[in-house]
C-alpha cells in the first residue's frame, strides 16, 4: 500500500480560478448577487474584507446609550412594525433587545426594511440615540445584518440593499471557503528572510485573521501582511517595467555643447533656483543615457516648470534632434508657443537641409484651429526637419503629423492624456528609437501616491518658488458682505491698472445644479459690479480663433476683467492680473482651487484669490479652509488625500473601482516604501522566489491592470 504525496500548498492562482458557486450555500441566485458586486471567484471573495469589527468582549449596551451621542449597539430583533403616516409616508419601527434593554428603532420612507428585518435576527445598530416617550430611540441608523455569530470578534462586512447582500451571508461563504482552504494551506512565496525583516506573518494566516480574528491584535497584523501584498504587486509590476525599459529599449543619442541653453539663460533674465539646478541635472544625466528618459517632473503652480523643459528640449535641439509639446486645451498650447517664442528670440541652430551655416530656430503651433494651407506648410516643414520645436494639443498624434527627428517629447498636465496618446507620440520618434519624454504636473502628488502611479517614472520635483513671485493672499467670501468686498477689490486693482479674472464652474445655467455660470455672471456684472469695465468672457464652447481674440485682449491689457469656465485652470500667464474670484468654489476640487489661484501672483504685485460662496458639504467646507490656510501645494495635496481617498490608482481604467482592496495611501504611506524596496531587491538579487511573485501580483492585479502599466 503506498501513501499519497502531499499535495503542495494552494496558490493565489489555483485560488482565483475556483468560481465561487462551488461553495456550499452558493447556488446560481447566490452567485449572481456576488456577481454583482464583482465577486467571481473564491478569491474575490476572500478578499472582500471587513470595513470593520465588532469587539463583543467590549460590546456597548443599550443601558450604556447616551442621549444625543453616537452609539453602536449589538441587539436581537423582538418585534416588528410597519404602517403608513402622513403624507402616505411609509414608517417601519422596530425593538431590539440585548438583555441590558430596550431601543426602539424608526426608519422613515424605507419599507424594504420589513422585508430585509426578521424577527429574532442579530443586528448592529450604529446612530445617535435620542429620549422618545421615556424610552431609547435611533432614527434611521446604520445596520448590519451579522447573523448568530458568537466569536468574540465579529467581522462587518461590506453590504448591498440593492443587490440583496448582507454581511452575514458573506461570512457564512468565506467560513466555508476558509474551511476548504485549511487541509492543503494558502502557500507564501515572500521569502522569510523578507518576513522576519518586517514581521509578517505568513499570508496563509493573514487571510484566516483577517476574516476570522480571535482578537484585534490578530486582525491589525493581518491587515499590515495583506497591505504589504497588495502594494507590493503593484510596486514589482511597476519595477520590472523599468527594468525592461532599461534593458531593452534604445534611445536617442544627445549631443550638446549647452550654447543654445546659454542664450536662453541670457533672454530669461534671472538666475534659476537651486531647485531648477538640481533637475536640469537629472534630466540631462537622463538625456546622455542609452536608454530612452521617462520621468516626471512635479513642481507647484508658478515653480519654473516650463524653463526646466526648455532647457532640455533646447539640450536635444543643439544635438541636431526635433522637440514637441503636447499640451491638453487650445488656450494653453497657445500660452506656451507665444512665451516660448518669446524666451527664444534670436536663437540660432545649424542648418542642416539648406548650404547656409545657420538659421534662426524655428517653432511652430498645431492646434484644430490652424487653418488647412498653414497646417499644410507646418506639416511639410516638420517632415524635412525644419520645424525645430513643435507646440500643440492632440494634433500633434494625428497620423499625418510626421517628424524628420523627434528626439525630445515633453507632455504638459499629462493626467489629462490617456496611455495611448502619450504612447503614440512616443513612438513618433526615428525608427528603431524613442525619443526622450518628460511629463510634467503642476498639480503637486503626494510622494506615497506618487510612487504607486509613477513607480515606473523616475521623478524630479521642484520645490522652489522663482525669486520675485509675491505671496497670493486667500480669502473667503462666504456671505454677501465678504462679497460685496470682494467686488469693491476687484474694481480698486483695476482702477489701479491692473486685471482680475472671475471663474464659474458652468457655462450655461442649469436647472439641475445652483450654480453661477459663465454667461449669466458675464451678464450680470456687466450691468452691475463691474459696470463700466472692459470685461470679456471666455469658455470651451467657444471657436479657436474667437478664444484667442479673447486671450490676447486680455493679455495685452485691453481687457480689465475675464469672465471664464475652468478653461483657464493651467498655463495662461499674465503677470499684470492681480485679482482672483473664484464662484462657488465649494464645488471645485482642492487641486483645480490651486491650480486656478496660481493664474495671478505671477508677478511684482500683492495678488488676492476670493473664494466665493457657501460650502455646501463639510468636505467642501474643509477644502475653502486649507486653500486659506496654505499656498503650499504639496501640503495641500495630503489634504486633499485625506478628504477624497485614494480612488482608482490607476484612474483611466475602470471608472469607481478602487484598486486597492485594503492598503490606503493616507493610513499605509510608510508600507508604500517597503514595498518597492522589497520589489527593487528582490528582482535585482534574481531571488528564486520571483517567479512565483510575479504570478501573484499579476492575480492581484488582473491581466488588464498588469498591461495598463505595462503600457503607461
Amino acid at each position: 500500500m503506498t501513501t499519497e504525496e502531499p499535495r503542495p500548498p494552494l496558490t493565489l492562482r489555483d485560488v482565483s480560478q475556483l468560481n465561487v458557486d462551488r461553495l456550499n450555500g452558493v447556488g446560481e441566485k447566490r452567485a449572481a448577487t456576488l456577481r454583482k458586486n464583482d465577486i467571481y471567484t473564491v478569491l474575490d471573495l476572500l478578499r472582500y474584507y471587513p470595513r470593520r469589527y465588532i469587539d463583543r468582549t467590549r460590546e456597548a449596551r443599550i443601558a450604556d446609550l447616551v442621549e444625543g451621542e453616537e452609539g453602536m449597539v449589538v441587539g436581537r430583533i423582538e418585534r416588528i412594525e410597519s404602517r403608513r403616516v402622513r403624507g402616505n409616508r411609509s414608517m417601519v419601527n422596530i425593538t431590539v433587545t440585548d438583555g441590558s434593554g430596550r431601543l426602539r428603532v424608526t426608519f422613515f420612507n424605507q419599507p424594504w426594511r420589513a422585508k430585509q428585518l426578521q424577527e429574532g435576527a442579530e443586528v448592529v445598530l450604529f446612530g445617535k440615540a435620542e429620549v422618545f416617550r421615556g424610552g431609547l430611540q435611533m432614527t434611521s441608523p446604520i445596520v448590519d445584518l451579522i447573523g448568530d455569530q458568537t466569536g468574540r470578534i465579529v467581522p462587518v462586512y461590506p453590504q448591498s440593499e440593492k443587490t440583496g447582500l448582507t454581511s452575514s451571508d458573506v461570512a457564512r461563504w468565506i467560513a466555508e471557503a476558509l474551511r476548504r482552504i485549511q487541509p492543503r494551506t494558502l502557500g507564501d512565496p515572500l521569502p522569510e528572510a523578507v518576513r522576519e525583516a518586517h514581521s509578517f506573518t505568513d499570508r496563509n494566516d493573514a487571510i484566516k485573521n483577517i476574516h476570522e480574528p480571535e482578537t484585534m491584535g490578530a486582525a491589525s497584523t493581518a491587515r499590515r501582511r495583506l497591505v504589504f501584498d497588495e502594494l507590493f504587486a503593484i510596486q514589482l509590476e511597476l519595477v520590472m517595467r523599468q527594468r525592461e525599459r532599461e534593458a531593452t529599449a534604445v534611445g536617442v543619442k544627445h549631443e550638446a555643447s549647452g550654447g543654445l541653453t546659454k542664450q536662453l539663460l541670457d533672454n530669461f533674465g534671472y538666475e534659476l533656483t537651486r531647485a531648477q539646478e538640481r533637475v536640469i541635472d537629472e534630466i540631462v544625466d537622463d538625456m546622455h543615457r542609452p536608454h530612452p528618459m521617462h520621468r516626471l517632473l512635479q513642481g507647484d503652480v508658478g515653480a519654473g516648470k516650463t524653463m526646466v523643459a526648455l532647457w532640455g528640449l533646447l539640450s536635444g535641439i543643439e544635438g541636431g534632434f526635433q522637440g514637441a509639446l503636447m499640451a491638453p486645451t487650445e488656450v494653453l498650447a497657445e500660452q506656451h508657443h507665444l512665451g516660448v517664442r518669446q524666451l527664444l528670440e534670436g536663437l540660432v541652430v545649424e542648418d542642416t537641409v539648406s548650404l547656409l551655416a545657420e538659421r534662426p530656430l524655428r517653432v511652430e503651433l498645431l492646434t484644430n484651429s490652424v487653418g488647412a494651407a498653414d497646417r499644410k506648410r507646418i506639416l511639410a516643414q516638420t517632415i524635412a526637419g525644419e520645424v525645430d520645436l513643435l507646440i500643440g494639443t492632440h494634433s500633434l498624434i494625428q497620423e499625418t503629423v510626421q517628424f524628420f527627428n523627434l528626439g525630445m517629447v515633453v507632455i504638459d498636465e499629462q493626467h489629462r492624456f490617456g496611455v495611448e496618446q502619450r504612447a503614440v507620440l512616443r513612438g513618433k520618434g526615428p525608427e528603431g528609437s524613442e525619443p526622450d519624454v518628460l511629463v510634467m504636473t503642476a498639480t503637486p502628488i503626494p510622494r506615497t501616491a506618487a510612487m504607486t502611479v509613477y513607480g515606473d517614472l523616475d521623478v524630479s520635483v521642484l520645490d522652489e518658488l522663482p525669486p520675485g513671485r509675491t505671496p497670493i493672499d486667500t480669502k473667503w467670501a462666504a456671505g454677501p458682505i465678504e462679497e460685496a468686498a470682494m467686488w469693491d477689490s476687484v474694481r480698486t486693482e483695476v482702477a489701479a491698472g491692473r486685471q482680475a479674472y472671475v471663474v464659474c464652474p458652468l457655462i450655461d445655467a442649469s436647472d439641475k445644479v445652483e450654480v453661477r455660470s459663465a454667461t449669466e455672471t458675464y451678464e450680470e456684472l456687466t450691468g452691475g459690479e463691474l459696470h463700466g469695465l472692459s470685461v470679456e468672457l471666455l469658455h470651451g464652447r467657444m471657436s479657436g480663433s474667437d478664444k484667442e481674440a479673447v486671450m490676447r485682449s486680455f493679455r495685452e491689457g485691453d481687457t480689465d476683467v475675464l469672465v471664464a469656465t475652468t478653461v483657464i485652470e493651467v498655463g495662461v500667464d499674465v503677470a499684470n492680473a492681480t485679482v482672483m474670484v473664484i464662484l462657488d468654489a465649494g464645488r471645485f476640487g482642492i487641486a483645480q482651487l490651486h491650480q486656478l489661484r496660481g493664474r495671478v501672483g505671477r508677478g511684482a504685485h500683492a495678488s488676492t484669490c476670493w473664494l466665493a460662496g457657501e460650502a455646501t458639504t463639510a468636505d467642501g467646507e474643509q477644502r475653502i479652509e486649507a486653500l486659506v490656510g496654505s499656498t503650499d501645494g504639496f501640503e495641500l495635496a495630503e489634504v486633499d488625500l485625506e478628504l477624497r481617498g485614494e480612488g482608482t490608482i490607476m484612474g483611466e481604467r475602470q471608472k469607481g473601482r478602487n484598486d486597492l482592496r485594503l492598503a490606503s495611501l493616507r493610513r499605509d504611506r510608510d508600507m508604500v516604501g517597503v514595498a518597492r524596496e522589497a520589489a527593487i531587491e528582490l528582482l535585482d538579487a534574481n531571488d528564486p522566489a520571483i517567479e512565483a511573485l510575479i504570478d501573484d501580483s499579476k492575480v492581484l492585479l488582473g491581466d488588464d491592470d498588469t498591461d495598463y502599466l505595462m503600457k503607461s
